[in-house]
């Protein structure tokens, strides 16, 4: 495993390419690729970290690390379908972490809800009886282990009033994890052209749900549920297919086909994957489990920088030091083949000169590991030490190198 490590810092995004593409060109690299930006000139198969699935799109993470082992079309965005139940069962783990509802909080099932979501709506339903009241505790397991679209709809209604309330929330409480191209329509994934996500922030989103609730994250790997004295089984394959598996979700429309949400665990590694667009229900299981066998079978997690180890520094201005050492907010890891034979490229990014005064523990930038042409891992960094207000006449030198500098990048720019 060889590991190299740039670092630039774009004043303004727009500079990001080219800066970065000179460089890498200066240290003898080629440029890595975003992770959205095309592969020429290479195999299909070696892009993809030397694997090939019939899935449209894919990806397979670390769920400790968030490192990409393989990804294919990964940002398209499709229909979730009953996937999209992940977003609206994460809002619930979230407001009961808060306190703001509780498990055995009862909310009524509507006329709405019961004929657009329920048995009358011919979907998957979990049964859930006109003018009755359900807990919140039975209405998750409806809705994870069933795929009740009804289980959804009433928790929507119990806790927001209407649907299109909470899905005001769903979106609010999606752009705080970051995902920031999933779109919603309604709380259970049923057919709409609003209902927008990609595999990655669909992986993304059930990696915090594990890392953040692994109390309530056991409801996924729970075989069956019995509502209205009708059993039911839990709707994912993978349970009964994989040692380890232990969730999340499956989900079918005619516009999105086959997806799944899944996760397992093996030799104390856990491993999430996605896939969407499958025509076939039971080749979505198969290209899931295989995905997940091929991660198991070739990878393997190692650390690169440990949480107070200095990944790099960042230029400073106007500064009492002319460079504040990063350190990473959080141990940076990241999955490699067994082999060894991958090749590794860190590269730091942060808007800069950062200028003072620089507190310890400010936010900084991030370090992006990539592993050939992926991008594996992005970690956040920080100021590993303070630097205050530096004289006047460091002042007056660094703004005139700065004032240098912008017209050298002016210049790039009409290149």
């Amino acid at each position: 495993m060889a590991l190299t490590i740039s670092s630039f810092r774009p004043r303004r995004p727009r500079w990001r390419g080219v800066l970065a593409s000179l460089l890498m060109v200066a240290l003898g690299a080629a440029p890595a690729l975003a992770a959205n930006q095309s592969v020429t000139g290479v195999k299909k198969e070696e892009a993809a970290g030397g694997y090939e699935t019939e899935a449209p799109t894919a990806i397979l993470i670390d769920a400790e690390s968030g490192s990409v082992l393989f990804e294919k079309n990964a940002d398209e965005l499709r229909a979730p379908s009953s996937m999209m139940k992940l977003m609206t069962v994460e809002l619930v783990f979230h407001l009961l972490t808060k306190g703001d509802i509780k498990l055995t909080d009862q909310y009524r099932v509507s006329e709405n809800s019961w004929r657009y979501g329920g048995a009358m709506a011919g979907n998957s339903t979990m049964f859930a009886e006109i003018h009755s009241s359900i807990s919140v505790d039975n209405l998750l397991r409806g809705a994870i282990i069933q795929s009740g679209n009804d289980s959804c709809m009433i928790l929507a209604e119990g806790i927001a009033g209407s649907e299109a309330a909470f899905v005001e929330k769903m979106t609010a409480r999606a752009r705080e994890l970051g995902l920031t191209a999933s779109t919603f329509a309604n709380s259970n994934g049923l057919p709409n052209p609003g209902n927008k996500m990609s595999v990655r922030e669909l992986a993304k989103l059930a990696r915090h749900i594990i890392l953040t609730y692994p109390d309530y994250y056991k409801l996924f790997g729970e075989k069956e549920f019995t509502w209205n004295k009708i059993r039911q089984t839990n709707r994912n394959p993978l349970l009964n297919l994989m040692p380890g598996a232990d969730g999340l979700k499956t989900g079918y429309t005619k516009e999105g086909g086959y997806g799944l949400v899944g996760s397992a665990v093996q030799n104390g590694m856990r491993l999430i994957v996605v896939v969407n667009g499958v025509d076939d229900i039971e080749d979505r299981a198969t290209e899931a489990k295989k995905l997940l066998e091929w991660g198991f079978r070739n990878f393997e997690s190692r650390a690169l920088f440990a949480p107070d180890a200095t990944v790099g520094y960042a230029r400073v201005f106007a500064g009492e030091k002319r460079y504040v050492p990063l350190i990473p907010a959080e141990p940076v890891r990241v999955m490699v083949r067994k082999n060894g034979s991958d090749k590794l490229l860190a590269r730091i990014v942060y808007n800069g000169p950062v200028p003072a005064p620089v507190q310890a523990g400010q936010p900084i930038g991030v370090v992006r590991v990539w592993r050939g042409t992926n991008l594996a891992v992005e970690v956040p960094l920080k100021a590993a030490e303070a630097d205050a207000v530096g004289t006047t006449m460091r002042r007056a030198v660094d703004g005139a190198s700065e004032l240098f500098i912008g017209v050298f990048r002016a210049g790039i720019a009409k290149l």
